[in-house]
Parts: structure tokens; sequence; C-alpha cells
């Protein structure tokens, strides 16, 4: 009887040992459950969930992989690096109907799946040189090579081109102080469509936002900035306006707001307002930031703006938000 029982138990644990092996071996590197099919090591295949900037894993890696076969020439470490958003860029300003953002999803999953058909109709670079021309501003600020990239940085040390103006500017339909048909009503369309949603949220929260200022481009910041300097000297004026390239407004990835209880000033008792107070809770919801927030001064090196709205999608708001980050520590941190 004794002998039947230490058998039954050994065949039991033994069972038990291969479940959880099995179950061990269908973890990826970052602890979630890799699917029955997921491709072999050397095996040329493109995720599934949408990617973008700062990501890690096994899913990054095999985008890398595909690039590599399509031409680019990238590492494959399993990090969605600056090559890595250069070269979805590149591909995504090739392609028709393709938003540039860097970001891998479903539409340039679908585009990449036809390249690897007919690779020659991809050009690696055409879209977009991998390194910036000229490297520096007048001022001596570094351009960036990738100003499509939805989570490029503009600040006073990171430049955008000086020729640099979005292709898919659009007008946002929303709510604006003035009816002037002007370049400040446009955003990128990525950015356009989810501010329609905010202000949409907005209204049924009962709060009643205005767009104020979006898009600006190179030359008109340049006039913006030299009637400052005019009026306050060069330092002065550059605690709260931009050298030219060194606005986020360039990137059309921005919006102020403002409401009527400000006049539609851009002033910061706008954060007092029924609002300010709930763009600053709900914003991040819809892929926005306040850009230059309260005490963060020293890291941006701008004042407090809490009518400044940058979009950079839900996954870096939410993140951003939750932790307390500025774009500028969140890009460091992660």
């Amino acid at each position: 009887m004794l002998k039947k029982y230490l058998t039954v138990t050994c065949i039991t644990i033994g069972i038990l040992l291969i479940a959880a092996a099995c179950q061990s071996d269908g973890l990826d590197d970052n602890n979630h459950t890799s699917s029955e099919n997921e491709p072999a090591e050397n095996e040329i295949a493109l995720p599934d969930a949408p990617l973008q900037k700062l990501d890690e894993g096994k899913s990054v890696k095999m985008l890398q992989k595909t690039l590599n076969e399509l031409g680019y020439d990238i590492t494959t470490k399993g990090v969605y690096d600056e090559e890595t958003t250069w070269a979805i860029t590149d591909l995504q300003l090739q392609a028709e109907d393709l938003l540039a953002t860097g970001i891998y999803n479903e539409e340039t999953k679908a585009v990449i799946e036809k390249w690897l058909d007919d690779a020659s109709a991809l050009n690696p670079g055409d879209g977009l040189p991998q390194e910036a021309e000229p490297v520096t501003t007048d001022a001596g600020t570094e351009v960036v090579a990738n100003p499509y990239d939805q989570l490029v940085l503009v600040n006073k040390h990171s430049a955008l081109p000086d020729d640099f103006e979005p292709e898919d500017l659009v007008v946002p339909d929303v709510r604006f102080p003035f009816d002037e048909d002007v370049p400040k009503k446009q955003m990128r369309q990525v950015a356009a469509d989810a501010l329609e949603d905010l202000f949409a949220a907005g209204d049924e929260a009962g709060v009643t936002l205005y767009a104020q200022s979006g898009y600006r481009a190179y030359d008109t910041q340049e006039a913006i900035f030299a009637s400052y300097v005019d009026e306050h000297g060069e330092d002065e004026a550059n605690n709260f306006s931009a050298r030219p390239g060194e606005s986020e407004h360039q990137s059309g990835l921005t919006m102020d707001v403002t409401s009527e209880d400000v006049d539609f000033q851009l002033t910061v008792e706008f954060a007092e307002t029924e609002e300010g107070k709930w763009l600053k809770e709900n914003a991040a919801e819809f892929g926005f930031i306040i850009r230059y927030p309260e005490d963060k001064e020293d890291i941006t090196e701008y004042q407090y703006e809490p009518w400044h709205l940058r979009y950079v999608g839900k996954k870096a708001a939410e993140e951003m938000v939750k932790k307390g980050l500025t774009l500028e520590e969140y890009l460091e941190e992660v």
C-alpha cells in the first residue's frame, strides 16, 4: 500500500514540474506571456502590438530584424532607440497615407508586409536622412535629425531644422476665439485628432476650452523672438519665448489653449479656472502633457505655462503624469 502511494505521489510531482517548466518557457524577457506562434530566434516576422521609442523586448528585436531585411543598417538589441525611430519614420514618409510619427502601428505593419514582398519599392534614407543638416543652429543649438518623431525633444538645447514644416498640418475641429483662417490654427493630424477628442470630453464635463495658438513656422518665430529681444533684451526674452528652431510650435504637436474666464489670454491665471483645472487632470488621457509645469522651470528653462499643451501620445503622457516628469526627465530616465 505504501509503495503504491509513493508511486502516485511521484507521478503527481512529475506532472506539476513539467507544467511549471512549460509555463516558464512561455514567458518573454518582459515577463509577459508570449504567443504559441512566437517566431523562432532567426525568423523574420513582425510584431502585432504597437511599439514606440523607449520600448524594449523581443517584439522590438523582431521589428529591428525585419527593418534590416528591408535594407536598414540598425542594431538589433531589442531597444526602440533613435535608429529604430528614424527607420520607421523614414519608411512612413516613403509610404502613401501613413502619418510620419516614428510609431510602429497596425497601418505601418501592413505597409512593411507589402515591402517585404517587393523591397525594391523602398529606398532606406530617401524619406528622411539619418543625419541632420546643418548640425547646429546659428546659436549653436544641436539640430534634431528626426523632426517628425512624436517624442521629439525641442528646447534650448535641441532645435528643429529651419526648413521643417510638417506635411500633415490640418485645422482641428475645435473652438477658437477668432475667425481668421491663419496658420496658428493648424496642428499635425495625429495631434489635431487628439485635440478634438479632448475638447469633446471637456464639453461633456461642462468646461469650455478654446484653442489659441498651434503651428508656428520658423520665420514667424524668428520675427516674434526678434521683437521680444528689442523690447526686453535677449536673456529676458528667452525666459518666455523661444529662439527660432527651438519652439515646440514649429513641431505642429503643440496648441496653446485658453478660456473665456481669462479673456482668452495666455496667462498663469488660466490654471485657476475650471478649464485649467480640468485640463491638468485630464490632458494625459488624450495624449497631451502640460509641457512647462510649475516648479520645473530649472529643467524646462521656461516659465510655468498652464496653457501650453504638447502631444506625445497616451502611453508617454500617462507615464509622465504618473511619475511627475517633464519630457526632458522622461526621455532621460527611460
